[in-house]
C-alpha cells in the first residue's frame, strides 16, 4: 500500500518533527546518523499550521540512523524564532524509549520515562518519571541510572539525576533514591 501524500502543511510539521529529532541526539551519539533520513510513523497526524504544533499519535516509531525512538504520543511546537520543543510521551503505564548507538564503539544508550522532553533553545533531553538510562556493549549492562527525572544537557555533556517522585508518580529507583550501577573502574555515586 502506497503511503499517503500530505498537503503542505502537514508535510511541514514532519519536516519540523524530523528537525526536532535529528537534534536531540546527545554528543556520544553516532555522528553518521545526523546526515540519516529519518522516518516517522504513527497511526495519525494533526497539524495545527497557526499554532506551528504537530501531534502524532498511536504507536509512534522514530527511526534515524542508529536512532530508534518509540511512545504513544509525538508534540513538536516552534518558535518564530525556529526552535523546537518536543514532547514524547509513552502510553499510561508504561514508558517512552530512546537507543543510540556511540560513536566508534560496540555501546549503545538506551533512556526510558514516561515522558521524554526536548527543548531545542535551552539542548535538553529531559527523561521524566520512572526514568532511566542505561549504557550497553552490545547486549551486555555496563552502566544503569534510575531516579525520578534525568536531565541531559547536550552543550555541556552533563546529566543530573533526581530521585525524588515528581507530581505523585513513583520514582524509577526504590525509596525516592537515584541508584546507579557503573562499569568497574569508574566511581559509584547514590544521592544522599
Amino acid at each position: 500500500m502506497k503511503p499517503p501524500v500530505l498537503p503542505c502543511a502537514p508535510r511541514r510539521a514532519l519536516v519540523c518533527a524530523t528537525l526536532l529529532l535529528g537534534l536531540a541526539v546527545p554528543a556520544w551519539a553516532e555522528r553518521a546518523d545526523r546526515d540519516k533520513p529519518m522516518n516517522i510513523e504513527a497511526d495519525a497526524l494533526r497539524h495545527e499550521d497557526q499554532k506551528q504544533l504537530s501531534t502524532f499519535t498511536g504507536k509512534v516509531l522514530v527511526t534515524k540512523g542508529t536512532i530508534v525512538m518509540r511512545g504513544a504520543r509525538l508534540e513538536v511546537r516552534q518558535d518564530s524564532a525556529g526552535n523546537q520543543f518536543g514532547i514524547l510521551t509513552a502510553e499510561p503505564g508504561k514508558r517512552a524509549f530512546f537507543r543510540q548507538k556511540r560513536e566508534g564503539l560496540d555501546e549503545y544508550i538506551e533512556g526510558e520515562g514516561e515522558t521524554i522532553e526536548y527543548d531545542g533553545k535551552a539542548d535538553t533531553v529531559r527523561l521524566i518519571r520512572r526514568a532511566e538510562m542505561r549504557r550497553l556493549e552490545g547486549a551486555t549492562l555496563l552502566d544503569q541510572v534510575l531516579g525520578s527525572l534525568i536531565v541531559y544537557n547536550n552543550r555541556t555533556e552533563v546529566y543530573t539525576v533526581d530521585g525524588a517522585p515528581t507530581a505523585g508518580a513513583p520514582s524509577a529507583a526504590p525509596g525516592g533514591r537515584v541508584r546507579a550501577t557503573l562499569v568497574a573502574g569508574t566511581i559509584a555515586f547514590d544521592r544522599r
